[in-house]
């Protein structure tokens, strides 16, 4: 890296966001990290989970002792807020990286205009930025864009249908970016993740809810007969990717899906967590009607551009994140 990279997190207290800036801090780059803690995060005012026992709130507080211990500033502003964009501009980033959004797709059917003020008008401010200040603009959108799959495999130029809001706001803030981009003549990355899963997470994805209860003794619920396939992507492996489109100037204008690339079921997740809770009870109910069926993401585009190879399993990053999850709990509430 000839020279240092300066780098603005926007929502980077979250799960994808604070994993981000550790890495991006112990490898030399200059950050600067900003969120409001109001979304899924210590200030929350609803949608903080309360069925956790006090999980929640020890994972977000150790997401912010690590980034006292690695010297990470966090700067506290509402991004709904246009105050924030002096902050930004005065740091003068070559990249925006854009979290700050609601990540889950049953509190979005819920309270859609929580979702969309915390969602699409925090978008809206940080192009804002990049157009007074010419950044690279890097938007985390989701498979949720894509819809029902209509193979075992989808690839960014698949047709996208989403279904039910989260989807469709993911869908809608692509193509403000787009826009904004074509208008205002500043660079973006488009990144599609897919079941993320990782250490300091409390989105109530399914491999934290599976371990969580686990940890419990208390029964697992799947949402369907447990065939249903999703591309599981472990955090370190999602980080990768990123680094490789703040790297490569081939991904300027791009749209990627940074996954591991291959579609897995439900079952085989559990059979992984049962190695570790042989006794664990799981059962099974009707599937959700909102939650479009799934599989696999082609990361084609991501190799042959980007030069990313993703390392997590989830028979490698499952097991991974269990370890440290039952440390954390033995440490924290044992």
């Amino acid at each position: 890296m000839n020279k240092i990279k300066k780098i603005t997190i926007l929502g980077g207290a979250g799960f994808i966001g604070h994993n981000l800036a550790l890495y991006l801090k112990k490898n030399g780059y200059k950050i600067q990290v900003i969120d409001n803690l109001k979304v899924n995060n210590l200030k929350s005012e609803k949608y903080v989970d309360k069925i956790s026992g006090g999980i929640n709130q020890s994972v977000l507080k150790s997401r912010l002792n690590l980034f006292k211990k690695y010297n990470i500033k966090l700067i506290e502003s509402d991004l709904k807020k246009k105050k924030f964009i002096s902050l930004v501009t005065n740091f003068k980033p070559n990249y925006i990286i854009h979290l700050a959004a609601v990540s889950h797709s049953n509190i979005s059917n819920k309270d859609p205009e929580y979702t969309f003020e915390n969602s699409l008008i925090t978008l809206t401010n940080a192009l804002s930025v990049c157009r007074e200040i010419r950044a690279h603009l890097i938007y985390f959108s989701s498979s949720m864009v894509y819809g029902h799959f209509k193979g075992k495999i989808v690839t960014e130029d698949t047709y996208c249908n989403p279904i039910g809001i989260y989807g469709a706001l993911k869908l809608a803030g692509e193509i403000i970016v787009k826009s904004y981009s074509q208008i205002f003549n500043f660079p973006y990355t488009i990144i599609r993740p897919s079941a993320l899963y990782g250490e300091r997470c409390i989105s109530r994805r399914v491999g934290q809810i599976f371990i969580e209860n686990a940890l419990k003794n208390k029964e697992i619920t799947v949402n369907g007969d447990g065939l249903e396939r999703l591309d599981f992507t472990y955090i370190s492996d999602l980080i990768l990717g990123v680094v490789k489109v703040i790297k490569s100037k081939k991904a300027q204008n791009q749209t990627f899906n940074i996954t591991y690339g291959s579609g897995r079921t439900i079952k085989d997740l559990l059979n992984i967590l049962k190695k570790n809770f042989p006794n664990v009870v799981v059962k099974f109910k009707e599937r959700e009607k909102f939650m479009p069926i799934r599989g696999g993401l082609s990361i084609k585009k991501a190799k042959n551009i980007l030069n990313y190879f993703p390392k997590y399993s989830i028979e490698r990053g499952y097991p991974k994140y269990i370890n440290w999850y039952k440390n954390f709990f033995k440490n924290n509430f044992l």
